[in-house]
């Protein structure tokens, strides 16, 4: 009974200004046990066997963007695929160069004229960043026409295309069929 006229004499006090602080028994932390956002690694782990999210949020007005944690596994492959194919690239455009051909597109040609190292470190960041943002939207609709997803594909066949170009092109500079 002591305990709940000075939690009412405390909130009295707060709306006329003139508390001090919480009573002892409003001040007691009653939570038992430790914070729960504490343990990072542990959210890690138990999050990737466990997604929460798997689909679009359940709300209504969440139809804008819709967060989620557990994407297609074949996505996965696709987003490596791509990422090994732009090492690939990148190896044969310095293999190129060194032959005597030219990189047409201007930014790397800034970056690879400075230094090989800045243009493959460049270029993998490029590509990662663009790979992870594509794979976060993969449910969505590029211009309301074609799914981010198969946009991801095409990525992947352009680059494939890409290689076998600069394959052609490297045996052209060599003098004959590489393989």
């Amino acid at each position: 009974m002591d305990a709940k006229n000075d939690a009412k004499e405390w909130t009295d006090g707060q709306e006329r200004d003139v508390a001090p602080g919480p009573p002892i028994a409003l001040a007691d932390d009653r939570r038992a046990s430790p914070d729960r956002r504490r343990k990072v690694v542990w959210a890690v782990v138990y999050g990737s066997f466990n997604p929460r999210r798997r689909g679009p949020a359940r709300r209504g007005d969440d139809s804008r963007y819709q967060a989620i944690d557990w994407h297609a596994s074949h996505l996965l492959a696709v987003a490596i695929s791509i990422l090994l194919l732009s090492v690939a690239d990148a190896f044969l455009t310095l293999t190129l160069l060194d032959a005597g051909a030219e990189e047409i597109n201007p930014v790397m040609a800034l970056a690879v004229n400075s230094n090989a190292a800045l243009f493959v470190g460049l270029k993998m960041a490029m590509t990662s960043v663009s790979v992870v943002l594509m794979v976060c939207l993969a449910r969505y609709r590029f211009m309301r026409l074609v799914r981010v997803e198969l946009a991801l594909y095409g990525v992947m066949a352009g680059y494939l295309a890409l290689i076998a170009y600069e394959l052609q092109l490297l045996s052209r500079y060599a003098g004959g069929p590489l393989f």
